[in-house]
């Protein structure tokens, strides 16, 4: 069964027309290449033609495709060359790990497939930063047609602005044609930040040799001009290198002579591969890539990924396939797509290196909010999708910041909000960091924290890496007793809504939080410790029903009577099967939520009509019946089909118009996932 976000049924073949598509599911941005903060490309219009591809920030990095039916050009990728028609796009198909677009024009079919082998249960493949782009072409009107392909990559792709100079060059890899550009400067890790692009490394196009006539050239944009008069590329390589891509910039290009084509399909790929060389600083030592650990280059990775396209292809169809029907399954065909567009863009917000002793870190970027890495309050968020698919990546997440938190460096009693501003995990940038107490998120932190770690040891069946950092959990846990049942005034992990005292949903976090604190306890042997606890999130539940009720639902605030907001952080009372809140505080809050919803979802609470998709989704996800969590979801599915906000999947809109209030193509989206851990 195949997903497919041009209809709302799953069939197994699917080819439809314009008219069709534009009543199907239409995402807000469609990943073609997505495998870390900086090597993720996207489409942002209906069509592929419609925009050069971008970057997720929203800048140029093109990639352009034409092609040649009996002598004629029409173009199936990009906006260039203008002139040039673009063929008729009759189908875009979404699945987890494999982006599909459908063309038909002048009696020839195109399927063009972008996979990405993302399988988060295998960190040997999960962090090859390798795309395959694959051409599907036969006949639909009986006849054979003389067919040539062009594609081309932009050196755009290898720089932060288009003002730095490149150079490009060519080899032989094992019969496979290699094509290379990198910035002249190569400033590795230079610099960090949230809008920039990476430049140092370099972009690879690679060319297996396969049973057609294959040109390849480093060009400018005149070789577009020349595939689209003659069908071929310039006989030499153009060397005017180094140079800016700030005009014309250098192309990396190849084109596929596939002759005579019939009813039979055709097909030809090529591999899209960036090596960064170093990915990550870490306390001010250099990390390699997850990939490099072992000392593997970029022919290595080359090679590995040609050789291993067909067994891949293979099994991407079959993760696809099953990861969408228990997705369906588990919350309904609208739940399933939000889930599939959320997949690759929780992954290509993180970055998975190789510690100095070959323990793996995966860092997260706060893409568009400030640009941290390894912020705990967008790990927690995001931790229901690594909950799901591998706690071991959860783990590489939170092993940086509790090694942090245990340096003598760290004075404070609770959680850290980060370790620096990516790429350069150095220690906390966000508010006073480590020099005052200035908008830190003490309750917020610190109950993601033992939230996170007790949901792994729930999930895992047993507290050994918990047990590791105990000391520290304890203070931290001692941290919330004392202060979590009503916070002070101080910031949550919705910052941009400012500071609020009393805030219930925070208080909600820190009974949580020492609920899974008592249940790790007592997976560890630690009796006393544990009922100790046990008890006081229960004390503390009961009091906190008494102080937040407001008639039919509960405050934003204890002190704020007439308020209301999600209460989000309650999903993990049933998750946890802690069941320190009796079950109907979630249903009030249910009932009650469904009156407040607005064309394109519930609002955070009373202050704004802003909401968050995440939390969205983890209020959902509280409802014990199918209509209710249809009814909260449904909103949300709306507003990615119908946003005007044409962007990697924002988790920050306003709900009467589906705008994008801030925020894009963050990791915090996996958290659409929880759905999934949910008792059924």
């Amino acid at each position: 069964m195949k997903f497919t976000i041009s209809t709302f049924r799953f069939p197994a073949v699917l080819l439809f027309t314009a008219a069709m598509y534009a009543q199907g599911f239409r995402p807000p941005a469609t990943p073609l290449i997505a495998h870390d903060p900086y090597f993720s490309i996207w489409s942002m219009a209906d069509n592929l033609t419609g925009e050069p591809t971008k970057h997720w920030t929203g800048t140029d990095q093109p990639l352009t495709g034409l092609i040649r039916i009996d002598g004629n050009a029409y173009r199936y990728m990009g906006a260039q060359p203008k002139n040039v028609p673009a063929m008729t796009q009759v189908r875009h198909e979404l699945q987890p790990t494999r982006t599909i677009y459908g063309f038909e024009t002048a009696g020839v079919s195109l399927t063009l497939t972008f996979l990405t082998p993302a399988f988060p249960d295998d960190l040997d493949i999960l962090s090859r930063p390798a795309t395959y782009l694959t051409w599907d072409v036969h006949s639909t009107d009986s006849k054979s047609h003389r067919i040539a392909i062009y594609f081309d990559s932009s050196a755009l792709l290898a720089v932060n602005t288009a003002d730095q100079a490149v150079n490009a060059s060519r080899y032989k890899l094992d019969g496979v044609d290699v094509l290379r550009v990198g910035s002249v400067d190569q400033p590795v890790l230079a610099k960090s930040g949230d809008n920039i692009r990476i430049d140092w490394g370099y972009y690879y196009l690679a060319i297996p040799a396969q049973a057609a006539k294959v040109s390849t050239s480093i060009t400018q944009r005149s070789g577009q001009n020349g595939f689209v008069e003659h069908g071929a590329l310039p006989d030499n390589d153009d060397f005017d290198l180094p140079r800016t891509p700030s005009n014309n910039p250098p192309l990396l290009a190849a084109v596929f002579d596939l002759g005579e084509v019939g009813t039979e399909p055709v097909s030809r790929y090529v591999v899209l591969a960036y090596d960064d060389l170093f990915s990550i600083e870490y306390f001010n030592r250099k990390l390699r890539p997850w990939w490099r650990r072992n000392g593997m280059g970029a022919d290595g990775l080359l090679r590995a990924a040609v050789h291993d396209y067909p067994a891949l292809s293979a099994r991407s169809r079959a993760f696809d396939e099953k990861l969408v029907g228990d997705l369906t399954r588990a919350g309904g065909e609208k739940y399933a797509r939000i889930a599939v567009l959320a997949f690759q863009q929780t992954l290509a917000a993180h970055k998975l290196v190789a510690d100095i002793d070959g323990t793996p870190l995966y860092f997260s970027k706060e893409n568009f909010s400030n640009g941290c890495i390894d912020t705990v309050d967008v790990t927690y968020p995001s931790a229901p999708f690594f909950l799901y698919f591998n706690t071991l990546l959860l783990k590489a997440q939170l092993t940086p910041v509790l090694d942090y938190a245990k340096l003598p460096r760290w004075p404070w009693s609770y959680a850290p909000h980060d370790l620096g501003r990516y790429p350069l995990a150095n220690g906390q940038v966000y508010g006073g960091a480590e020099r005052t107490e200035d908008r830190q998120m003490p309750v917020e932190e610190s109950g993601n924290m033992l939230i996170l770690l007790g949901a792994m040891a729930k999930k895992d069946g047993n507290a050994d890496y918990a047990l590791k950092y105990w000391p520290l959990l304890q203070k931290w846990a001692a941290y919330l007793r004392e202060k979590g049942m009503d916070p002070e005034n101080q910031l949550s992990t919705d910052d941009f809504a400012g500071h609020l005292a009393h805030n219930t949903n925070l208080s909600i976090k820190a009974v949580e939080a020492l609920g899974s604190y008592a249940m790790m306890a007592a997976m560890l042997g630690k009796t006393e410790e544990a009922g100790a606890y046990k008890k006081t999130a229960q004390d503390m539940a009961a009091r906190w029903i008494s102080m937040a009720g407001d008639g039919g639902h509960f405050r934003l605030a204890f002190d704020k009577p007439g308020t209301w907001s999600q209460k989000y952080n309650l999903v993990w009372d049933r998750i946890l099967d802690l069941n320190l809140f009796p079950p109907e505080v979630a249903a009030k809050e249910i009932a009650f939520y469904k009156t407040k919803q607005n064309r394109y979802g519930l609002p955070l609470d009373n202050r704004e009509v802003y909401t968050k998709l995440d939390w969205i989704l983890w209020t959902a996800t509280m409802a014990t019946n199918r209509q209710d969590f249809d009814a909260l979801i449904t909103p949300v599915y709306d507003f990615l089909n119908e946003s005007p906000s044409r962007v990697p999947m924002t988790d920050w809109y306003w709900t009467m118009d589906g705008k994008q209030r801030g925020f894009q193509a963050r990791s915090v989206v996996g958290g659409v996932f929880i759905k999934m851990l949910a008792p059924r």
